[in-house]
C-alpha cells in the first residue's frame, strides 16, 4: 500500500513485521524488506505513525 506524507510516497507491503521508533528515526520492517525514516523533529515523526496507524 502507497502512503503520501509530506509530499513524499511511502511504500508499505501488508502485514507490517515490526516498527521500531527511537526519537527522530523510524524503521518500519514489513513483506519487502526494511525501511529507515529520519525525521527533523518529534512532532513529524509522530505525525508518520499517526498515518500508519489509522490506515
Amino acid at each position: 500500500m502507497s502512503y503520501t506524507y509530506k509530499g513524499k510516497v511511502v511504500s508499505i507491503v501488508s502485514p507490517l513485521v515490526s516498527i521500531s521508533v527511537n526519537k527522530l528515526n523510524v524503521v518500519i520492517k514489513d513483506q519487502s524488506g526494511t525501511q529507515f525514516f529520519e525525521f527533523t523533529n518529534r512532532i513529524e515523526s509522530k505525525d508518520f505513525l499517526t498515518l500508519l496507524v489509522n490506515s
